[in-house]
């Protein structure tokens, strides 16, 4: 049977799923942008970005453009963790599907 515990507990969580699946789409999304795609609150995408970013997955870029600005990125180490995550998900559909 399929091993559940190599799927990154830190990426699985629905919130930081649909961080990590966004980021791996664009380089670099502002913090209004995600809220705005994912309908999160300040403070659930601030705590949810934060675990990222303290595990290395998500790079965190402060600018003042306009206004003080805030913009996220995956890192090498978050790609790398992401694309592993994909290929764990992609063996369990495929066992799934057997």
């Amino acid at each position: 049977m399929f091993d559940f515990e190599k799927l990154d507990k830190l990426i699985h969580e629905k919130a930081r799923l649909g961080i990590m699946t966004l980021l791996a789409t664009h380089p670099r999304w502002t913090f209004q942008d995600l809220k705005a795609e994912l309908n999160m609150s300040d403070g659930n995408l601030v705590t949810h970005i934060r675990t990222l970013h303290q595990a290395g997955y998500v790079a965190v870029t402060k600018e003042i453009l306009d206004r003080p600005q805030t913009s996220y990125s995956l890192t090498v180490k978050g790609r790398e963790a992401f694309a592993g995550y994909l290929s764990v998900l992609e063996q369990i559909v495929k066992a799934g599907r057997a």
